[in-house]
């Protein structure tokens, strides 16, 4: 049994008083049946009317045209204000300079800028490239004036000295044009609320967004949390136990523990939210609707 001190400070979900605000996050598809699924997501969680969504940018460049058409469609095709990502890795300076000029040309405004993760293949930009996201983000500003969203990490990068020094480059991605910052999802509320205090405590008065991941998945999150350096707590993987094969059960429980995860932090003043939808709607529309947020218009 899951002790109460041992949970994410458990609460009965109910409607919040002030309107939330949220974002979402989608990956380009890479065939039609994926398509078809994006697609679906994206028409149900449309209504709830997002500041914005994103979609994200394969190492290299792997997706860029995906990302582009998912991104030029977003805006021609719904009421969705789209970001497009954009990442340092295997890139030159001149080829990411001619990837903004598309984008401010089709009509794209928003740019999430990131360095981008490192493959066996492309462990650095090259010589001639944006070498960090900070860079970058100075990059894209002389090319027009995005709004220009960068990453956090309430436990820091993985590949960071220490958190003082991630927090350091957070504020040379801030100083460089960032309009916000979103964070990579965490599970401990408490390790959010310390790295929000800490960063305002260093002058860093931008939006910091946390990034909120609905597990759909426990043995999948759990090796990608191991890869990006977020901690589990015990609690959670109590949670999941038993339910590898009972996928029904894992959404009600992944819902329940987001929606008091998101019912928490707001307690403690936050008031915006991105989700990490991983291309599924159902669950993110559900812990909205916990959340409080009402469909603008019928699905």
């Amino acid at each position: 049994m899951v002790s109460p001190s041992s949970s994410p400070h458990l609460v009965a979900p109910v409607r919040l008083p002030s309107r939330v605000r949220v974002s979402f996050e989608f990956f380009p598809p890479n065939n039609q049946a994926m398509t078809s699924q994006l697609w679906r997501s994206i028409r149900r969680l449309e209504p709830l009317a997002p500041d914005f969504v994103s979609v994200t940018y394969g190492a290299g460049g792997s997706t860029r045209s995906r990302t582009h058409d998912t991104v030029v469609r977003l805006l021609k095709d719904t009421t969705l204000m789209p970001a497009a990502h954009l990442t340092c890795i295997g890139e030159s300076r001149d080829s990411l300079d001619a990837i903004a000029h598309h984008y401010h040309a089709s009509g794209i405004r928003h740019i999430v800028a990131l360095r981008g993760d490192a493959t066996a293949q492309m462990q650095a930009p090259p010589k001639d490239g944006y070498p960090y996201a900070a860079e970058l983000v100075q990059g894209l500003k002389k090319v027009a004036d995005f709004d220009i969203s960068v990453a956090a990490y309430p436990e820091k990068h993985p590949e960071a000295k220490n958190l003082d020094a991630d927090i350091d480059n957070l504020k040379r991605k801030i100083d460089a044009g960032a309009s916000r910052a979103i964070t990579q999802f965490f599970f401990d509320n408490d390790v959010f609320l310390r790295f929000r205090d800490t960063v305002h405590k260093r002058g860093l008065r931008v939006p910091l967004i946390p990034g909120i991941l609905p597990v759909t998945n426990c043995a999948r999150m759990l090796a990608f949390s191991q890869k990006c350096g977020t901690s589990v707590p015990t609690w959670m993987r109590a949670m999941f136990e038993g339910l590898d094969h009972d996928p029904e059960t894992r959404q009600l429980v992944a819902a329940s523990i987001a929606a008091q995860q998101c019912h928490h932090l707001y307690q403690h003043g936050v008031r915006q939210f991105h989700f990490y939808t991983l291309n599924r709607a159902d669950l993110t529309f559900a812990i909205c609707h916990i959340l409080g947020l009402r469909p603008t218009s019928t699905p």
